[in-house]
């Protein structure tokens, strides 16, 4: 499989499309707005590319977290809170935030696998920076370590029992972010005693079956280039330090904090120590520039690949998408 993930540019593959997938054979997919319309033609969509692969197993993710980061809109599919509620509810009752965090999951969970996707981009482990810039904000479950640690977990135990997996991020911790790395490479400035407590909830979930690792320059660890391009960071810190083991795929490699052309972009990260890497924009002419940059993932990479992918399995919750629904909403308004 090719070290690459890739978007698709609308609501059906193109015949471009079909003969790009089928020779470079790309580790996975990701959706986005565009290829979202309805119920029927997202399975449809889906079931396309697993026809293409000739296999279920196909790995097909979206960035579905709720609040102002969801693909899949209202009216067609519900609309679901963003981190901030459950922040909330943790100050007054730490046990009902978390089961009603994991109620959310597993009900976003049952969701994607109606339509065919097995991936969520979630859990956000980025703390809740005050002064810091907005592209955490609301969407973090909070400043406390330990409490972002625990909503965390319960996303991915939501998600697993929903039939989907979780993927950890910003992996080392994107809240102290000055800059939105859509627009321009933020520096971090802290030093190694502050960092302790961003990377301490991926330290916690060091055992999730995926990670992404953000494209933030972070001046203790690495003053020339950003994390997911940094092999100090990659091997000394999310490797070594944080404990991680499992799959690291980069963000997206068309965000605007990276230099280059995605080509360049895409094989800087390859050669950093990600496994794969997010090519998200849809357009032929930049993955054809990713697939002539990186090569099929290495035996190593393989290896994580697989162990992450054999998580996925059939939905074990009893409770039902509404039920989910219903208990979270449930929790939400005790606070």
């Amino acid at each position: 499989m090719q070290a690459a993930i890739y978007g698709m540019a609308g609501l059906t593959l193109t015949a471009d499309e079909v003969a790009f997938f089928t020779d470079a054979r790309p580790a996975g997919y990701i959706l986005f707005k565009r290829n979202c319309e309805t119920r029927e033609q997202l399975r449809a969509l889906t079931d396309a590319l697993r026809d293409l692969e000739g296999r279920e197993d196909v790995a097909i993710s979206i960035d579905q977290e709720g609040g102002r980061v969801a693909r899949m809109k209202a009216p067609e599919w519900p609309g679901f809170p963003s981190g901030e509620p459950f922040d909330r509810l943790y100050q007054i009752a730490p046990s009902s935030a978390i089961e009603a965090m994991r109620a959310n999951a597993l009900a976003l969970a049952l969701m994607l696998r109606e339509v065919g996707v097995n991936i969520d981009l979630i859990p956000n482990l980025d703390l809740r920076i005050p002064g810091r810039h907005e592209i955490v904000g609301d969407r973090g479950y909070g400043e406390d370590p330990l409490q972002v640690a625990s909503l965390g977990r319960a996303v991915l135990r939501g998600l697993e029992a929903g039939g989907c997996i979780g993927v950890i991020k910003h992996i080392p911790g994107h809240g102290r972010a000055h800059a939105d790395s859509h627009l321009e490479l933020p520096v971090v400035e802290e030093d190694e005693a502050a960092l302790a407590d961003d990377i301490f909830p991926f330290e916690r979930l060091n055992d999730a079956p995926m990670a992404m690792v953000n494209h933030l320059l972070y001046r203790a660890w690495d003053g020339e280039r950003p994390a997911s391009q940094s092999p100090f960071v990659i091997a000394e810190i999310i490797r070594k330090r944080i404990g991680f083991s499992g799959l690291l795929m980069s963000d997206d490699i068309g965000m605007e904090a990276l230099d280059g052309d995605h080509g360049q972009r895409a094989a800087a990260c390859v050669a950093a120590g990600c496994d794969l890497v997010l090519a998200c924009d849809g357009k032929m002419e930049n993955m054809v520039k990713v697939a002539g940059a990186v090569g099929d993932m290495g035996e190593a990479a393989q290896a994580r690949f697989d162990a992450a992918m054999a998580r996925i399995a059939a939905p074990s919750d009893q409770l039902g998408f509404e039920g989910a629904m219903a208990k979270r909403d449930a929790l939400l308004a005790l606070a």
